[in-house]
């Protein structure tokens, strides 16, 4: 497997709130993990909420992960290690004033033995690129979603709709949490791209499926960047893809 990730500032924050770690899984390289995190909560304070969220979940993948894992070790794995991340940054920030409403998105996926494990809270996505098509796996936590869903605005309108950035879940922002998971198969060439709402939000899906098929994965992440700051690029922006 090929894996790469990339993460930038943007063109209007003062500070890059997203964070990313992709890395192999044991000796010879047989599993990937990837983790794409999107603070929330105002100066410093959503820097500490991705950053606590990415280490905790980082430690507890690289110490838990076994080749040897059979499919429901490998869900719990990626469940607790985000329920614990919760917890953690849900204690913080109520026991210290100025990290009060901290919070982060997080998407995580390992790959292993043809098989993707995904886990996700909030709006930071993935998705599952094979062939020609990309298709999102993973499910917004937002109010526009909620929208969406009901019938009340159309995905255009979602675009410019006012409530647009409400995120409706997030990792610390409550005592408890539940987050999405799912499994997809894999197949040789397929590809997993995680992602920041700094990408999904400036661009089209079409055109991101289109770097994502028409380039080597070694430059999708700089494309994609790229791709992103060209829209305007005013949010931080994050990626990560593995190829099986």
């Amino acid at each position: 497997m090929k894996y790469y990730s990339k993460t930038d500032i943007g063109l209007k924050r003062n500070e890059n709130q997203d964070r990313v770690w992709v890395s192999a899984l044991g000796d010879n390289e047989e599993a990937v993990a990837l983790v794409v995190c999107d603070g929330m909560g105002g100066e410093n304070a959503g820097s500490c909420a991705s950053q606590m969220t990415l280490d905790l979940m980082r430690e507890r993948i690289t110490n838990g992960f076994r080749l040897s894992n059979n499919r429901n070790f490998i869900r719990n794995l990626l469940i607790t290690s985000v329920t614990a991340a919760n917890s953690l940054v849900f204690d913080r920030a109520r026991a210290e004033s100025d990290k009060r409403g901290m919070g982060t998105t997080c998407v995580a996926a390992i790959v292993y033995g043809e098989r993707a494990y995904i886990i996700n809270v909030g709006d930071s996505r993935c998705y599952h690129i094979f062939g020609e098509n990309m298709q999102q796996i993973t499910k917004d936590h937002t109010e526009i979603r909620r929208l969406i869903e009901k019938g009340e605005i159309t995905e255009e309108e979602s675009k410019t709709h006012p409530r647009r950035n409400c995120i409706t879940r997030a990792v610390g922002a409550a005592r408890d949490i539940t987050p999405d998971y799912f499994e997809i198969d894999l197949e040789e060439g397929h590809s997993l791209l995680l992602c920041s709402d700094g990408l999904h939000s400036y661009g089209d899906d079409a055109e991101i499926a289109g770097i994502m098929v028409n380039n080597p994965i070694g430059k999708c992440c700089d494309l994609l960047i790229d791709y992103a700051l060209a829209n305007g690029g005013k949010d931080n922006v994050t990626a990560a893809v593995v190829k099986c």
